[in-house]
């Protein structure tokens, strides 16, 4: 196995998690910055107000894409578990 066989399946890995992450991550940040605007706005300095909707918002996205990151991350493995003979020798 050569450094650049090893560099490009962490790549692939790398950018897989990458995108996992930035599925679920992004429309909590959205939400938080939504939040925090509202909460400048009116001067309501409660903490719960700005974790309850991003904990919400994160569980219903991991509900709606949870599927298609687990086959996502199912196809990765098995493309490594596949190309196995063919990485060894």
């Amino acid at each position: 196995m050569t450094p650049e066989v090893v560099l490009s399946i962490f790549g692939e890995a790398f950018w897989l998690i990458v995108l996992m992450v930035s599925v679920i991550i992004l429309p909590s940040l959205v939400v938080g910055l939504v939040v925090s605007t509202f909460q400048a706005a009116t001067q309501i300095n409660e903490q719960t107000l700005s974790f309850l909707p991003r904990l919400i918002i994160t569980l219903l996205v991991i509900m709606w894409a949870g599927p298609w990151l687990l086959t996502q991350l199912m196809e990765h493995f098995t493309r490594l578990v596949k190309n196995i003979p063919f990485l060894i020798g």
